[in-house]
């Protein structure tokens, strides 16, 4: 709970009736590596705090070399099947836990509870959606205005933990490229 906390008080300053309020809906859960735990077609009910582990948001394909990841979470970040979070309906995507995943999540309805009862609910709502937005955005423009080798140190200038945990066929989707064109790239480096 202290992660939360920590980054919440970073957004705004939360009075103790409204924060018990929230956390007494926080939910507690352990995800076991590898395990997807939002499947495609399935209406995304949570959305959930990273207190440990990574996760991975993919595409799958019937041939599981043709998968597409296209986003990563790691502790102390948010992590939704967000537009399918916001609408209700199916996710196009699933959500994967690299390593054994502890989160706190909210369901739909308690934050939408959150939003009717505390004064804060929100400001940090719209907070946390802009920042979302603004992570997508910012991934969407690296993937149009970079190569794919400045797009991979990038990455790992920002995260350089990525290469013990995320597997190499994961990252070369991730940058849009194949896992032979990433292993010439790591050669070049």
């Amino acid at each position: 709970m202290q992660q939360i906390k920590a980054y919440l008080d970073q957004i705004a300053t939360i009075s103790k009736l409204d924060w018990d309020f929230f956390t007494s809906k926080l939910q507690s859960r352990v995800i076991p590596k590898k395990e997807i735990f939002l499947k495609v077609n399935a209406i995304e009910n949570h959305i959930s705090f990273i207190e440990s582990g990574v996760v991975r948001l993919y595409i799958p394909k019937e041939n599981p070399e043709k998968e597409i990841t296209f986003g990563f979470s790691f502790k102390n970040q948010f992590i939704s099947a967000y537009d399918s979070f916001l609408t209700q309906k199916p996710s196009t995507y699933q959500l994967q836990a690299l390593t054994e995943t502890v989160i706190l999540s909210i369901t739909y309805n308690d934050l939408q509870a959150v939003y009717k009862t505390t004064q804060i609910g929100n400001f940090i709502g719209r907070l946390t959606a802009e920042r979302l937005f603004t992570l997508k955005s910012k991934r969407e423009q690296d993937l149009l205005n970079l190569t794919a080798e400045e797009r991979y140190l990038k990455l790992f200038k920002e995260r350089p933990e990525l290469l013990k945990i995320i597997p190499l066929k994961y990252i070369s989707s991730y940058i849009g490229v194949t896992a032979q064109a990433l292993s010439r790239i790591r050669k070049r480096l």
